[in-house]
């Protein structure tokens, strides 16, 4: 039965040798696999209208537009509507014009069912009334 047991001296150095192994695995894999933020964010404005736009998450996939309507003095501005443009600069592919929905005083957003990686531009008509609009385009970086 030589061999199977050991002395409790060098079971305690191997059960602390796995647990370092173990708890440097755990970290190395947290700080890797770790989310972070990777929104993407821009500011747009005119001389009429100012927008910040956060792209959530910035990464290839299902995606939230979220746009942030200001006038040229820093207030909310109550548009009358927002619709989006999407242009992949490289294929010149564009998507579908999108009806932004009204999320709160100055807020707008626009669902993005599928979006792939690589430079776009992205573009708002911004309605203030029925006889005023911006247009106003950025590019904008997805991974």
């Amino acid at each position: 039965m030589k061999g199977l047991f050991c002395s409790p001296d060098r079971v305690s150095k191997r059960v602390l040798g796995v647990s370092a192994a173990a708890a440097l695995f755990l970290l190395t894999d947290a700080a890797v696999g770790a989310p972070e933020d990777d929104s993407f964010f821009t500011h747009l404005h005119t001389e009429k209208a100012m927008a910040n736009v956060t792209v959530t998450p910035g990464r290839s996939g299902p995606v939230d537009i979220m746009i942030q309507l200001e006038t040229v003095d820093e207030t909310p501005l109550r548009a009358k509507g927002v619709s989006v443009t999407l242009s992949d600069t490289e294929t010149g592919r564009k998507l579908p014009t999108m009806v932004a929905s009204r999320s709160g005083e100055d807020g707008w957003l626009v669902k993005v069912v599928s979006l792939s990686g690589g430079k776009w531009m992205l573009g708002l008509l911004i309605s203030i009334s029925d006889a005023d609009e911006v247009r106003v385009e950025s590019p904008i970086l997805i991974k």
